[in-house]
């Protein structure tokens, strides 16, 4: 008997090391375009390929719209850390104990603007705008009262004078008023609407020469004014100082009332 034929059987190709399934496993994991690439080259039959190719995608694809990791709150508190501890670098901005920062220059105190002929509404504003303290008012006459709303007042005496430098924390300064269409006094505290003086009280006049015409003495009254400044009134006939023409009714008491 002639002994059977032999079958033909195929050879199975070569596995190189990068075609090793576990390789290429790992590979579509942790870095799927390398995978996909090896799973390509490997023995595996073309199903299989194309299903590690979308899965392996896929994945990528989450990897890549996937928020990035956020730093851990320790390792972000390490670096400043150690920046805090680091001495200052040339180039940083210079502190105030290396090159200390000029003392600011204070403002000179102001000058006292000259408000004669203003309103006080005027004076006001352009004396408090220079101090911290307020502008005091004052009637210039002393027999006037100065209202309460005294804005369109004029200045007609100022201090301090104009010019003069003031202490814008504590100045003081005044100004002495007169109403609207008033004139200004000569000066400060003058009397507006003096009072009339008092007439003048008549003194008794002597006459020595008088004949004494039913009076005796040597005092004469001029009329009974005269008499009663004197405290004489009234007079009888027969006190010194007694005239007819003092008693007018004739009976012998003049000046008697």
């Amino acid at each position: 008997m002639y002994p059977p034929p032999h079958s033909y059987m195929p050879q199975q190709p070569i596995r190189r090391w990068w075609q090793h399934p576990a390789l290429i496993i790992t590979a579509l994991v942790l870095f799927p375009p390398a995978g996909i690439a090896l799973a390509w080259t490997s023995t595996w039959d073309q199903k299989k390929k194309i299903v590690a190719t979308v899965l392996s995608g896929l994945w990528f694809l989450v990897i890549l719209l996937s928020d990035p990791p956020q730093e851990k709150a320790g390792d972000a508190k390490a670096p400043a850390a150690v920046t805090a501890s680091q001495p200052p670098s040339a180039s940083a901005s210079p502190t105030p104990s290396a090159t200390p920062s000029p003392t600011p220059t204070l403002t000179p105190d102001p000058a006292m603007p000259g408000v004669v002929g203003k309103s006080f509404a005027e004076a006001e504003k352009a004396v408090e705008d220079l101090v911290d303290t307020e502008l005091t008012a004052v009637s210039a006459y002393d027999d006037v009262k100065l209202p309460a709303d005294h804005a369109s007042w004029l200045v007609c005496f100022q201090g301090p004078e104009g010019g003069v430098t003031l202490v814008a924390k504590s100045a003081a300064t005044t100004v002495h008023l007169v109403a609207p269409g008033t004139a200004c006094p000569a000066e400060k505290g003058a009397i507006l609407h003096p009072k009339p003086a008092p007439a003048p009280t008549p003194k008794p006049t002597v006459d020595e020469d008088a004949s004494g015409s039913g009076g005796g003495g040597s005092v004469s009254y001029s009329n009974c004014s005269a008499v009663r400044a004197a405290g004489k009134a009234p007079i009888h006939r027969g006190d010194p100082g007694y005239g007819r023409h003092l008693d007018r009714d004739g009976d012998g008491i003049a000046c008697e009332r």
